[in-house]
């Protein structure tokens, strides 16, 4: 797959990638780390352990959310439903992914902590299943802590992953699998048993990511698909009623192009009629150039 900025009849920017289809078998075998897109497949183990959330709940547990008033104030009503604390949360700080919050934090000398992280959710819901378990929670970001075993075993299960594939640790501080994007499919299509997880992303998208979060775009302009991103330029679709997928990864990483090529290929598949722009255009306005996914 290839993105071209086309300005003018000439080829001025490009990015590659791949995109595989799950109706269409397994194709490649090049290996990825799930990134983020492993989330919701995480966010099982919240259901298999009879943790008592909302759907709201259980959403922020499943997204990459932008940090917004609303997500930090259902993080922390979550922490105090569980009597967890704050400070054991270890995803790390960074600045809240949207700009929104990001200009009322620096105007009102507000400085970001772990629970403005995209991934403070899915890090609530591993304590909350170590509050379950009775697992110390101290550690629980480790590798050999039960319930980093537990989520390994958990997501070679739904993906199907019979060989002992690279890890590594996320950006966020845990670990994380790799495997090829078909067996990443298989997992998000196993996931539909999970009713919960599927209406809580359907019904709550903007607590599942938030402000130009690419997966609340597409699941907000469709009807029947759930969308997860990924860092490094993941992102998966689901059609939840066709029980298909695909999965979209952009060699460089490009945000921009990840969601050109993602909005073609559900127009293309009929999964969407998802308008958007793929105009180049002058600070003035005047239309040079046009964006194309190719195949």
């Amino acid at each position: 797959m290839r993105i071209e900025y086309i300005r003018d009849g000439l080829v001025e920017e490009f990015h590659e990638g791949t995109v595989e289809y799950f109706s269409n078998g397994q194709k490649m075998t090049q290996l990825y780390f799930l990134r983020s897109c492993a989330k919701p497949l995480q966010a099982s183990l919240l259901i298999d352990y009879g943790a008592d959330l909302t759907e709201e709940e259980l959403a922020l547990c499943c997204g990459s959310h932008a940090g917004e008033q609303c997500h930090i104030e259902l993080a922390r009503r979550m922490l105090d439903k569980f009597g967890i604390d704050e400070t054991l949360l270890k995803c790390g700080v960074h600045a809240p992914l949207a700009r929104s919050m990001q200009d009322k934090m620096l105007l009102a000398n507000e400085k970001p902590s772990e629970i403005h992280n995209n991934c403070s959710g899915k890090h609530i819901g591993f304590l909350i299943c170590c509050k379950l378990k009775g697992w110390d929670m101290e550690t629980y970001f480790k590798p050999e802590h039960p319930l980093q075993q537990a989520v390994r075993e958990k997501i070679n299960s739904l993906c199907c992953v019979e060989n002992v594939y690279p890890s590594t640790t996320d950006g966020c501080g845990v670990p994380i699998l790799s495997m090829p994007l078909y067996n990443m499919l298989i997992g998000y299509i196993n996931l539909l048993k999970y009713s919960q997880i599927i209406n809580a992303v359907k019904n709550n998208p903007y607590i599942f990511g938030g402000e130009n979060r690419l997966d609340t775009e597409i699941i907000q302009k469709t009807d029947s698909l759930i969308a997860k991103v990924g860092a490094g330029g993941l992102c998966t679709v689901v059609n939840v009623e066709k029980k298909d997928a695909f999965a979209v990864k952009i060699n460089d990483c490009s945000m921009e192009a990840r969601r050109f090529a993602v909005f073609e290929i559900i127009n293309r598949l009929g999964w969407g009629n998802i308008e958007f722009d793929n105009k180049i255009k002058t600070i003035q306005g005047k239309v040079v150039g046009e964006v194309v996914v190719k195949y």
